[in-house]
């Protein structure tokens, strides 16, 4: 999911149906949005009253996203995206992003299960020839690419984005071979980009009471997914990829555009994210590996790592 769309896992996708909270349909309402029912405002409000600043989780999931594919489409040069577990089309989608800041013709693939997020994004988002919104599951990758590779080439690299989405499957559909399965099939110079709620653990005692509490109201009372899993098992999505600096981080760490103009509250510190590429046949290193915590930025030439790879042209 991007945070411009919102993810529509859990046990089955709702659709149209406005007797059950439907998670992209949250999500919209969450970034001001209108394609969304009671049923969804009032299990959002019902979040808010353990975590009154979740909605700012979710603009800060949009911001690292768009950093991300900025980064991705200018500084690196990749030219195709598939974004999984795409949901409902809000404000600025990552396609004009990516589309505006390529260096050539960059070819964007939004997927959802979801029959109505479906809809609503090809009827907003298909605007020109480069720009698909498909059907499809994202835990069986290889239906998924196969269609994917009607619009793109699958000879050349592809950045897969999984923003918000991972944390919808539970540990018995295996996040973490879902990715693997899609890093095997994608060729090298690919990338992966996951934000995940994250529980830092009892160390925390304050915010691991948190996450346990949001992890039960996602879970047990509202959605029937959002799990908030620890550091180490957000770092072992990302299988043997390489990570990108800064590595596995808090969102507004990754490549920040600015100072903070605020401290963060206590359920902004409960989602990390990082980028994670494929290295060249027979050079597979093990997540947490000396290469791979201080491997290249994704966008940034050597003379520009401080800046980081976003924030060279952009506000």
């Amino acid at each position: 999911m991007t945070i411009d769309t919102a993810p529509s896992l859990g046990v089955q996708p709702v659709g149209a149906d406005t007797d059950r909270p439907s998670i992209p349909r949250v999500y919209d309402y969450s970034l001001g949005g209108k394609d969304n029912y009671e049923v969804d405002r009032s299990a959002f409000e019902r979040i808010r009253r353990i975590a009154p600043r979740q909605g700012g989780v979710h603009l800060m999931n949009r911001g690292w996203l768009t950093r991300v594919v900025r980064s991705l489409a200018e500084g690196a040069g990749i030219e195709q995206f598939l974004d999984l577990g795409a949901g409902l089309p809000t404000r600025d989608p990552l396609h004009i992003v990516a589309q505006e800041c390529g260096r050539g013709e960059v070819k964007f693939v939004y997927v959802d299960n979801d029959p109505l997020c479906v809809a609503h994004g090809r009827a907003m988002l298909e605007r020109n020839e480069n720009t698909r919104y498909l059907p499809g599951d994202l835990t069986d990758a290889a239906a998924v690419l196969d269609d994917a590779a009607r619009h793109l080439d699958m000879r050349q690299p592809v950045a897969v984005l999984l923003g918000a989405v991972l944390h919808h499957l539970g540990d018995d559909d295996d996040p973490a071979g879902v990715v693997s399965r899609y890093v095997d099939l994608l060729p090298a110079g690919s990338c992966v980009a996951i934000t995940h709620y994250c529980d830092p653990g009892p160390g925390d005692p304050e915010l691991h009471d948190l996450a346990r509490r949001l992890e039960r109201a996602h879970v047990d009372e509202e959605f029937g997914s959002g799990r908030y899993r620890s550091p180490q098992q957000i770092r072992a999505l990302f299988g043997a990829l390489d990570l990108v600096e800064p590595g596995l981080t808090p969102l507004d760490e990754w490549w920040p555009q600015g100072p903070p103009t605020r401290a963060k509250a206590p359920e902004e510190q409960l989602v990390l994210g990082g980028l994670g590429r494929k290295p060249a046949r027979g050079t597979l290193h093990a997540v947490g590996s000396k290469r791979a915590s201080h491997a290249t930025p994704a966008a940034a030439p050597a003379n520009q790592r401080r800046s980081g790879p976003a924030a060279r042209n952009h506000p």
